[in-house]
């Protein structure tokens, strides 16, 4: 009977825990609070090209715009969708504040603690 005492107590706290928005538990865990969107490796090249293009679509009103995933940008290679996608889509997530819905995309995004950047091409955060 004592089990179930100590038990329940601890069940209620990991529940509680896991009813807090998941992109409040990754920024405690990161301790900088710092995130970054990137593309869901199982997204197919189809769902990536739409994302690109709305995530590009949207910085064309704000006279911003994709030219550093064209030939020649500081983020063009490696010339994959994914890493392409995953550049536009970051832009987008903080251009938007690192808010957790902006980096939905169709259930394509992923939010990360862990900086894709490389030397050449540096991506965004607040």
């Amino acid at each position: 009977m004592a089990n179930s005492t100590v038990s329940l107590p601890v069940f209620f706290y990991l529940l509680l825990l896991l009813s807090f928005d998941s992109g409040i538990l990754l920024k405690l865990a990161n301790g900088q609070g710092k995130t970054w969107c990137v593309a869901k490796p199982s997204t197919d090249d189809a769902a990536l090209a739409s994302n690109i293009e709305s995530a590009c679509n949207y910085f064309g009103t704000k006279r911003q715009n994709c030219s550093q995933i064209q030939l020649g940008g500081a983020c063009y290679d490696p010339n994959t969708p994914i890493n392409h996608a995953s550049f536009v889509m970051n832009a987008y997530y903080q251009d938007n504040h690192a808010q957790e819905h902006a980096c939905y995309f169709t259930n394509s995004g992923l939010i990360t603690i862990s900086d894709p950047s490389n030397s050449l091409c540096q991506t965004l955060i607040l």
